[in-house]
């Protein structure tokens, strides 16, 4: 398979929502220019393109894909296939991440260009013709004049979205929440603004309208790591992390605390110190 081809499967497939491994032979036991595409849809199907030379290598390389897709850190990079050994460069690529938010205040233009920074396409959604312009999200993908009553009309929310509301008010964020919650499928995230008291008071009058308790697990609310966030660029910072969180994995704890240097490579005491060396 020459490259051109395999660009075109890959770029085809994240587009459409599908993640996709490129497997490059590198070392000369394979044959010249030899490519594999493996493709994951969200429904778990498989396809394969190409092949390495033989069908042990392709197996192994279809295994090796499904390896690194499995893990959300995992990067490009070089691998040894078994049992010959053939050197292999791997090229990873997952679907494309639609960060929408909705509203467009103080917190959502930083947050815009954080979005854009990490990957996501950025849609930034508002009622408010002077609020949602190019002059204050430069970095947002798509801007969108919203009705709150129906705010998503113009936008596909999908599996691989991650909603964000952060509206002028909580009246606008509760509705965009209520038909977020209904939408099948769910977005891969929501993420909801609001003081302890706010969201408590939101839970409730969901649970009185009868949306089920279960839906409530899916809602990040307060949104945010808590990191002490005041400002709009802080509270921004905070989705971020929490995005980050969800899309790679981790705990969010400080890696101080996660690595542990001292305890796992120092003794507990220190060296005593000799008179006169201080």
């Amino acid at each position: 398979m020459d490259a051109a081809l395999a660009l075109r499967l890959v770029l085809e497939a994240v587009e459409e929502g599908r993640s996709a491994v490129s497997v490059t032979a590198v070392s000369a036991e394979a044959a010249p220019v030899a490519r594999v595409v493996y493709l994951l849809g969200t429904d778990g199907t498989e396809s394969v393109h190409g092949t390495l030379g033989s069908a042990a290598l392709d197996d192994e390389a279809t295994a090796a894909a499904r390896a690194v897709l499995d893990d959300p850190r995992s990067r490009d990079g070089l691998r040894a296939l078994t049992p010959d050994g053939v050197e292999v460069f791997l090229e990873v690529r997952r679907p494309v991440l639609d960060l929408v938010i909705v509203g467009a205040g103080h917190i959502a233009r930083p947050m815009s260009k954080m979005g854009s920074m990490l990957g996501f396409r950025v849609w930034v959604l508002d009622d408010r013709p002077d609020f949602a312009t190019r002059e204050r999200f430069p970095d947002a993908d798509h801007l969108i004049r919203a009705d709150f009553s129906d705010p998503f009309r113009d936008v596909r929310i999908h599996e691989r979205s991650h909603v964000l509301l952060i509206t002028r008010g909580h009246r606008h964020d509760y509705d965009c929440l209520v038909r977020v919650l209904g939408m099948d499928p769910l977005p891969a995230y929501i993420g909801m603004i609001g003081s302890r008291r706010r969201v408590r008071a939101t839970f409730v009058q969901l649970l009185d309208e009868g949306i089920p308790r279960a839906l409530l697990t899916r809602i990040n609310a307060p949104v945010g790591l808590d990191i002490g966030a005041e400002t709009p660029e802080e509270i921004a910072i905070a989705i971020a992390a929490e995005l980050v969180k969800l899309t790679r994995g981790g705990t969010g704890a400080p890696l101080r605390d996660v690595e542990k240097i001292t305890e796992r490579f120092f003794d507990e005491a220190e060296p005593s110190t000799e008179e006169g060396d201080a």
